[in-house]
């Protein structure tokens, strides 16, 4: 999960000039993909403008059943491209499967680690790497890690001498630029503004530029038996993540969706404060 999000300075936007599209056509674009699931948005190449990519990434994948539920309906009816999986959790083998449904979804590892027991650090990467694999049958698209542990530097070696022996790409050294501001809360308390349709729509106008960029999202249902401090903010997420004006805008502003699975050869393991 995310820290306080902060402000920075705003991005140029771009400014389009092709004719808008139709309403049957732009419904087409999104609804190309199973069960009604927005595809990859089909970019045309008449628009001649700067491209911005973004990945959509929902953390905690597996973690409960109506997280999971969540984050598969953002992926389906929203705009979410990639989910992260807690393979030690007792929803990870139904949120596999559910996954396995959605074949244009990334899925990539959520480590959970505690950084002080530095002596387990390099064994509980090596497992959850080989749960991993043992759930999906395949090596995960991308990794990070619950609370973004991974940039510790107690962890970070073993993370990225992984990433540097198998080509995936890690959050935040991978040449994409991490954007964790989608979050409801900081301080103990509620921010429900900066997570709403409004809020989305500024970071997307402000913080997406050109290249390549992830957003982190955390949409879910809260059902009986979930208890955490960011909870009812989960659900404002999953509306937020499936609202029309959200897909319209990302359109408007010349964005691209992709997944990790969509990244060129793998990007050199370097901090993205250094881009």
């Amino acid at each position: 999960m995310s820290a306080t999000p902060g402000l920075r300075a705003s991005s140029p936007r771009t400014t389009s000039t092709a004719a808008p599209l139709s309403a049957a056509s732009w419904s087409r674009r999104w609804t190309s993909g199973r069960a009604g699931r927005p595809a990859q948005v089909a970019w045309p190449r008449d628009r001649g403008e700067i491209m911005k990519h973004l990945i959509v990434t929902g953390d905690d994948f597996g973690l409960h059943q109506g997280i999971t539920r969540g984050i598969i309906q953002a992926h389906r009816d929203g705009i979410l491209t990639s989910a992260s999986l807690m393979v030690n959790r007792p929803a990870c083998q139904d949120a596999v499967a559910l996954a396995r449904e959605c074949p244009a979804l990334s899925l990539g590892l959520h480590l959970e680690l505690d950084p002080d027991d530095t002596g387990d650090v390099p064994a509980a990467v090596a497992r959850q790497i080989a749960r991993f694999a043992e759930l999906v049958g395949a090596p995960p698209t991308h990794i990070d890690s619950h609370h973004d542990v991974h940039r510790d530097p107690r962890v970070l070696p073993y993370v990225l001498a992984w990433s540097a022996r198998t080509g995936v790409p890690v959050r935040g050294y991978a040449g994409v630029r991490h954007l964790s501001k989608f979050y409801g809360r900081w301080g103990g308390e509620p921010h429900l503004e900066q997570i709403g349709v409004p809020g989305l729509l500024r970071l997307l106008r402000t913080e997406v530029g050109e290249g390549m960029t992830e957003l982190t999202c955390h949409p879910g249902y809260v059902e009986p038996g979930f208890s955490s401090s960011y909870a009812a903010e989960r659900e404002v997420e999953l509306q937020t993540l499936c609202d029309r004006r959200v897909r319209h805008a990302i359109w408007d502003m010349t964005i691209r969706l992709i997944g990790f699975r969509d990244l060129p050869s793998p990007q050199p393991a370097v901090p993205e404060r250094a881009r």
